[in-house]
């Protein structure tokens, strides 16, 4: 009997998947745990159409992520710090201060953990760092640090 699991199965399929299971299985077990439901028609359309929307939504977010990733590209982030005598700053320019100046400075809200920095910042200069909007959508940032 082919079925459509509503839930994950352990050893049987996760979430929307249509499986072949027994009769006796799906009757005395799946069914009455409503963990599956018989894979008829209108079953197998609601998952395709699920699958669908849920692949256009997926394009139109890795397309806004895109533009996005060329916008910020194109920017220049110019951050100030306190320093010695020797240059050397008493802290350290961190992702949550870039995060900050960037959406002070042009408006645009990215959060603090998608910001790549090797290591904090400790010196004057200007640094190139990586902002991972999505997993294969990255940007690159100028962050220009200066003396106060």
């Amino acid at each position: 009997m082919k079925v459509v699991l509503l839930q994950d199965v352990k050893s049987q399929g996760k979430k929307d998947q249509i499986i072949e299971v027994s009769d006796g299985y799906a009757r005395n077990f799946l069914f009455p745990k409503k963990l599956a439901a018989p894979a008829d028609a209108k079953a197998v359309n609601d998952i395709k159409n699920r699958q669908s929307s849920e692949n256009f939504r997926r394009e139109t977010e890795r397309a806004e992520a895109k533009v996005l990733a060329d916008k910020i590209s194109s920017l220049t982030v110019k951050l100030t710090a306190d320093a010695g005598a020797d240059g050397r700053f008493y802290g350290a320019v961190t992702s949550k201060d870039i995060a900050e100046g960037l959406k002070s400075q042009h408006g645009i809200e990215v959060d603090k953990r998608k910001i790549l920095l090797a290591s904090p910042i400790k010196s004057f200069g200007v640094y190139k760092t990586d902002i991972k909007l999505l997993s294969d959508v990255t940007a690159k940032l100028t962050v220009s640090v200066t003396e106060k």
